[in-house]
């Protein structure tokens, strides 16, 4: 349906510009400017279109968490060396929100947003194993081991 609802989206532009054509007011600036406006709409809908039925060719599912496991009960695990946690205070109603940044000792790091200060939890240095959950969009931790 949303597939159908973009491609409706990119021809409505084409559309206008076949009316600025027909009205031949493609010669004033007004009009090129629309045109090269409109051009640019459908364009980058047409490409969110292309993308999407590439997506769907291939079977891309959603990316996951790089080097995240997940256990039996929906849960992910990510390991590796804390970089650095930064604490952020969040406005009145939202969750407070730490950014996490685990190293597995090479050049790589991920980063993990976890709901709540982890600045206790996740000491910088320390080897970890995080186990987390996702409840309502947010990461939530469940377990540290430090192996």
């Amino acid at each position: 349906m949303i597939l159908i609802l973009s491609v409706l989206l990119a021809l409505v532009p084409l559309l206008g510009i076949v009316w600025i054509v027909v009205y031949s007011s493609v010669t004033t600036v007004d009009g090129l400017f629309m045109s090269l406006i409109l051009l640019a709409m459908s364009g980058i809908v047409g490409l969110n279109v292309l993308l999407e039925l590439r997506n769907r060719g291939t079977g891309a599912a959603r990316p996951r968490l790089a080097g995240a496991v997940s256990t039996a009960s929906g849960r992910l695990t990510q390991r590796g060396k804390v970089q650095s946690v930064q604490f952020y205070e969040s406005g009145v109603g939202e969750p407070n929100k730490s950014i996490v940044t685990l190293t597995d000792g090479g050049s790589s790091s991920r980063l993990l947003v976890m709901e709540g200060d982890m600045r206790n939890a996740l000491p910088v240095g320390q080897k970890v194993e995080v186990t987390f959950r996702k409840e309502s969009g947010h990461n939530v931790l469940v377990s540290v081991d430090y192996p």
